[in-house]
């Protein structure tokens, strides 16, 4: 009998693409298959775990099909698949994946078969399979600033947890912080610019802190009361620490930040599926923006790429303020 491994071996063996292509056993070999993929492209490790977890999603779904040879019929048939899944969402409802997710789904597809074909493994099937068009606008709502008073005030105890909450949030508001770029900041991170307290910040897809927001006295003075009480604390050490039982001075993740945020909203009645963590990003570039910041400024503030993505909150204000519908009267 001829062993798994030698099995294995012989089915992501390359084969000449002039002949007729082999059967691979997608079900005992597609695993292999994926890590060498991902070892062999130049991207951050986040990005390779999201195509990792991708992969794993059709890796399962033609599993469950017994698809041996897929074709791009099938390629075509998993995006239906995509487009109809439905997963279960923090309040218990379920969702369908938004057009984001199925798209970068469907991305990680593409590339990964297009190294198969490179390396002579098998066709690339999933060439030029489309995405799903992005949504206009923002997919998360923004708070009134009638509803940031009401989030702070209900964050009103003097426990080191209380403190460091309103600390966080109060700093995610006022400054358009990402949740990753509040859990990746430091205590040393706080320093001086031309004389204005600011925290440096290391931003999304960035490879060092070589950015920086303004702490205005208003963001700066709970994080301050927070450290003191927290007290002992080192340059090195994160800004935010958890405070559980659990996890007791270990640093926060992206996961139990959103979801603290998550029940602080939910305690004061603002918690919905499209009120989340990144509704202070938009919130604090809104506010901003209707305060009297001009575009640049709050481009720079938010740290966009491109100043089409700031322009969409600006669209969205006039949107609300200068609605054509307010003038239709009968």
């Amino acid at each position: 009998m001829i062993s798994q491994a030698v099995m294995t071996a012989e089915a992501l063996r390359p084969v000449d693409m002039l002949q007729p292509v082999k059967v691979i056993d997608f079900k005992n070999t597609l695993s292999q298959a994926v890590e060498k993929f991902l070892l062999s492209i130049d991207t951050k490790p986040q990005t390779k775990d999201s195509y990792r977890k991708s992969l794993k999603v059709f890796l399962l779904w033609i599993t469950e099909r017994n698809y041996q040879k897929p074709t791009r019929e099938n390629i075509l048939e998993y995006k239906q698949y995509l487009q109809s899944k439905t997963t279960l969402s923090n309040t218990g409802a379920f969702t369908r994946l938004s057009s984001l997710t199925i798209t970068a789904y469907l991305t990680a597809l593409r590339r990964f078969f297009a190294f198969l074909e490179a390396e002579k493994i098998y066709p690339n099937i999933a060439r030029d399979i489309k995405g799903l068009k992005r949504p206009k606008g923002f997919l998360k709502d923004t708070l009134t600033k009638e509803e940031v008073k009401r989030l702070l005030e209900g964050i009103n105890g003097n426990d080191l947890t209380s403190l460091r909450d309103y600390a966080m949030i109060n700093l995610m508001l006022r400054t358009g912080l990402r949740t990753i770029e509040v859990i990746r900041a430091e205590i040393g991170d706080i320093g001086r610019e031309n004389g204005e307290v600011v925290l440096r910040v290391w931003g999304k897809g960035r490879d060092s802190k070589d950015d920086f927001v303004i702490l205005t006295g208003e963001a700066y003075t709970p994080i301050l009361n927070y450290l003191v009480v927290r007290g002992q604390t080192k340059a090195t050490e994160p800004l935010f620490l958890s405070h559980s039982n659990r996890n007791i001075a270990e640093p926060l993740t992206t996961r139990s930040l959103r979801r603290i945020i998550g029940q602080r909203l939910n305690a004061v009645g603002l918690k919905t599926d499209k009120v989340t963590a990144h509704s202070l990003r938009h919130t604090a570039g809104t506010i901003a923006l209707m305060n009297g910041a001009d575009l640049v400024s709050v481009k720079e503030m938010l740290r966009h790429s491109d100043i089409n993505t700031t322009l969409i909150y600006t669209h969205n204000i006039n949107r609300i303020s200068n609605g054509a519908e307010k003038f239709i009267t009968f």
